[in-house]
């Protein structure tokens, strides 16, 4: 079977688990990430766990022998743009899965979906495509931007935070995530900054923090931005009198670069290596045995997401060519989520639960973050009243 799987990153090859021979009713999945760069753990960690899922089923998406194409959008809009209208008109893919950030999806969404493609996103989640412009070929298997914001909010309530200073890339997802905190927070917003998407030195950042009469810091600065962040803040000695909080800044990507600077440290999410449940469990552990290190979001939702198409195309038979057939068995989302509840409202976001977490360290000398309790129950995002697919 032909494969387009490239070294990537970290001189580690990837390599689908597929048939030896490619066949008409094969699936094709495209696979759109970032491997490259400050942010490669994220894609990589997207990749690891649709691997493994594919693994696990012999290399096979309901009863389908299936070939994987893996791009590297470079965090570059232009390749995303090249790389995934190459999926579509040259390899015909039947799926593209992508991306990790906001502003890919966007570049990628209309030549995929206008061709008719399902896209289905493991990671982004803008308002963008929440609202007035969902679309039906398009599916996210993670949140929508301002959800894990809008219950960072409630989090800051309910840890009697009183005044929060707000700190995100200029991105999409960045500018979802202080709206989403907002709507939520009842407190004051001492300062809102918006920092360059790929920002290093936070050391003029910190210092307006360090005035601001803050009790908490509220950000959003995943990958690399997070772990100079976070390791700059403790430096500064802030950790000691004011309290931080965040979504995908310390994670299971970061966490190997942030160590002890971030135990303590409170997140917001819908999933967390620990949350009890057996089907986590036995990810969780497979996921170390295989790759050596623990998973993040990033590779759950793909592990989610793969579990998604394995039950899709199933229901379909592998027939790909009645839209509508696969489109309802997307929808109907029968499958075992590593979150538990999982089910896709009408603009095609989860509906999910979504808990207030903390970073541990533990025996082994690892990092990662935990289960305190659960803050919001099934909760929609609020763009789906807007959607009238």
């Amino acid at each position: 079977m032909k494969k387009h799987l490239k070294q990537l990153t970290a001189g580690v090859a990837l390599s689908a688990v597929m048939g030896t021979a490619a066949f008409a009713d094969d699936i094709k999945i495209g696979m759109v990430v970032t491997l490259s760069g400050p942010p490669a753990a994220l894609g990589q960690q997207i990749v690891d766990g649709f691997q493994l899922a594919l693994e696990q089923k012999d290399g096979m998406l309901g009863g389908q022998k299936v070939e994987l194409i893996v791009e590297d959008d470079e965090l570059k809009p232009d390749v995303a743009l090249v790389k995934a209208t190459s999926l579509v008109e040259r390899d015909k893919v039947d799926f593209v899965v992508g991306t990790v950030f906001s502003n890919m999806l966007q570049a990628i969404f209309k030549p995929i979906v206008q061709s008719d493609t399902f896209l289905i996103s493991p990671n982004a989640g803008p308002s963008t495509f929440a609202g007035r412009n969902c679309n039906p070929y398009f599916f996210v298997t993670s949140y929508q931007n301002n959800q894990n914001a809008e219950v960072s909010g409630m989090i800051a309530n309910e840890e009697g935070f009183e005044n929060v200073f707000t700190m995100v890339p200029n991105y999409q997802a960045g500018r979802d995530n202080i709206v989403g905190f907002k709507q939520t927070f009842k407190g004051n917003v001492t300062d809102e900054v918006f920092t360059p998407l790929g920002h290093q030195d936070f050391s003029a950042e910190l210092a307006r923090i360090s005035t601001s009469g803050a009790d908490a810091i509220f950000t959003f600065m995943p990958g690399g931005m997070g772990v100079r962040l976070v390791n700059q803040f403790a430096n500064a000695g802030l950790s000691e009198n004011m309290k931080f909080m965040s979504v995908f800044t310390t994670d299971e990507t970061t966490l190997p670069g942030q160590k002890d600077a971030a135990v303590g440290f409170l997140a917001a999410g819908s999933w967390a290596p620990d949350l009890p449940n057996d089907a986590n469990a036995a990810f969780v552990k497979a996921f170390e045995e295989k790759y050596g290190y623990i998973p993040g979001s990033y590779a759950m939702q793909a592990y989610d997401t793969a579990s998604l198409l394995d039950s899709a195309i199933a229901k379909t038979g592998g027939d790909m060519s009645d839209k509508d057939a696969v489109r309802a068995a997307l929808k109907e989302a029968d499958f075992t989520s590593l979150r538990g509840d999982f089910s896709f409202n009408n603009n095609h976001y989860p509906v999910q639960d979504f808990h207030m977490l903390n970073v541990v360290k533990r025996d082994d000398g690892k990092f990662h973050t935990s289960f305190v309790r659960t803050v919001a129950k099934d909760y929609a995002d609020s763009f789906s009243q807007d959607c009238k697919m």
